[in-house]
């Protein structure tokens, strides 16, 4: 206990530190909202990833998927390492971060107000983040109950208190720089923990080929309605699993939801330069294999402990508790270092989503409505007020937080990426988008994930997906029947793609008999 206690106090030290060194990157809006725009590759890169990935992917994706679909659950944390880091990267970093930069947008919302030169899209669009963020920061919250309840057999509502106000007194003093500093940081700890930890459980199963044969002898649920799914041997095994479609389906949330997420695009916005974008998708698609691809990997073997621990009363199983019960087998040191894991995976998640949250309101709501008149030093204290407001309204929700952890993450991912993805991704690529298009996209993205909330027509991992692939059928139809933006508006900012470099001429031999001027060619 007391190695594991010594563990937490070093590292919210070094939390507490790095937002003190960082005060003097937040004395504008500018370097709280995005380090000045002067971010580095790596720092960039692990941000990305650890906002990506935290205890709702390590305690909650991890332990019901891992269970529902075996080692094909695997495919999940590669389709979030290629589709939502790599992919992600490759085609929206450069992009973003020039025409945000060109238009001086600060946060998604800022963006849609501009690009789209509507206010009214900027407020809504700001609306809908604050609202939607906060059932994300909930479910991020609440994977750390049983882990805690496991290391330190207290009562978890301390646990959120005490990671809110750290949390808090690091993003108030060093904004986004504290909040990038800090992820690398955490991001190193997952890499080394991640890899500990699926090494000592294996270990504890009598090594990886046990382990693999162990579950292969596992049926399928008797309470299944497809024959042919019964019939199947070692279905836990096997290459995709025993329900292909609903892998599938959360692949697509997990790893194209990414794309839409306001948190997670903000880091482009922040990268110092475009060349610094190549650097960053190599790191991030790393950091990803390695803790997405092992999350699930681990979660994959949570059939091999079934025991009475992971069941309600009622005899249903308690998915946040798989990851969990098959952690409560490891030596203390290696506990302590899962903990420190999960905290900082969660801390770093939470710090981006208030971060957000907070910009999104000042800047996109109060700055152009109500606080018009707010000089630079005001529009900083509003911000940094509102990051405790949301860090105190999500602790309230988390300290009484309802259904499972990935049903959470599912309603909040599937209404903001169903509501921003197609149209942020087809605004930084086409002249075509319409003002309507963008309109439909927002009605449609929440209308659908509100309104299966209330009717359950869907599971919400499967009605999240939806609501994202749909969006982008819907903007570039809807654009084609809507009227077109005005054509000198859009020209204007699509200019920033097309402006020229010179470049000094290098000195070329030329060969006896070679044409110089089909050389320069």
């Amino acid at each position: 206990m007391i190695l594991k206690i010594l563990l937490l106090v070093i590292f919210f030290a070094i939390m507490i530190g790095v937002g003190v060194f960082s005060r003097r990157k937040a004395t504008d809006v500018n370097g709280f909202v995005l380090g000045g725009r002067a971010v580095g590759p790596w720092l960039t890169a692990f941000a990305y990833g650890t906002s990506y990935f935290s205890a709702v992917v390590f305690i909650g994706y991890a332990g019901q998927f891992g269970w529902k679909y075996g080692l094909s659950s695997t495919w999940v944390g590669l389709g979030n390492a290629f589709i939502g880091s790599l992919l992600a990267w490759a085609v929206m970093g450069r992009r973003t971060r020039v025409m945000t930069h060109h238009l001086d947008a600060k946060t998604m919302p800022d963006f849609f107000g501009k690009r789209f030169d509507s206010l009214s899209l900027r407020i809504v669009a700001s609306a809908i983040a604050f609202v939607f963020l906060i059932p994300y920061t909930a479910s991020v919250y609440k994977g750390l109950s049983t882990l805690f309840g496991l290391a330190f057999n207290i009562d978890y509502r301390w646990c959120v208190i005490v990671m809110a106000v750290l949390t808090a007194v690091y993003v108030i003093l060093g904004g986004y720089m504290a909040t990038a500093i800090n992820d690398f940081i955490q991001g190193i700890i997952m890499l080394v923990g991640i890899t500990a930890v699926i090494a000592a459980v294996l270990k504890g199963q009598g090594g990886f080929l046990s382990a693999i044969n162990k579950l292969s002898q596992i049926p399928v649920d008797s309470s299944s309605t497809n024959p042919a799914l019964l019939k199947m041997n070692g279905p836990f095994v096997s290459f995709f699993g025993p329900d292909p479609l609903n892998l599938f389906g959360v692949v697509i949330l997990t790893s194209l939801g990414t794309w839409g997420l306001p948190q997670m695009v903000g880091k482009f916005y922040a990268i110092k330069n475009e060349k610094a974008v190549k650097t960053g998708t190599v790191v991030s698609t790393f950091f990803a294999v390695i803790i997405a691809g092992g999350c699930y990997f681990l979660g994959g073997f949570g059939r091999l402990f079934d025991v009475p621990a992971i069941y309600a009363p009622n005899g249903k199983i308690l998915f946040d508790s798989i990851i969990p019960q098959m952690l409560s087998t490891l030596p203390d040191i290696l506990i302590g270092i899962v903990v420190v894991l999960v905290l900082s995976a969660s801390m770093s998640t939470l710090s981006s989503l208030v971060l957000t949250s907070s910009s999104t309101l000042t800047l996109d709501v109060l700055k152009i409505s109500v606080c018009k008149k707010l000089d630079e030093k005001k529009t900083l204290l509003v911000m940094r007020v509102l990051v405790l407001v949301f860090i105190i309204v999500s602790v309230v929700i988390a300290l009484n937080p309802p259904t499972f952890i990935a049903q959470l993450m599912g309603i909040s991912w599937g209404a903001l990426a169903g509501a921003f993805l197609a149209p942020f991704l087809y605004g930084l690529f086409s002249k075509k988008v319409s003002k309507a298009s963008v309109w439909v996209c927002f009605v449609y993205g929440v209308g659908i994930t509100v309104a299966n909330i209330f009717l359950k027509f869907m599971n919400p991992i499967n009605c999240g997906a939806v609501a994202m692939v749909g969006g982008l059928i819907i903007v570039p139809v809807v654009s084609l029947i809507t009227p077109k933006m005005n054509k000198n508006f859009v020209d204007k900012i699509f200019a920033c793609y097309d402006q020229k470099v010179e470049v000094t001429k290098k000195t070329v031999l030329v060969e006896d008999g070679e044409d110089e001027e089909e050389n320069d060619k």
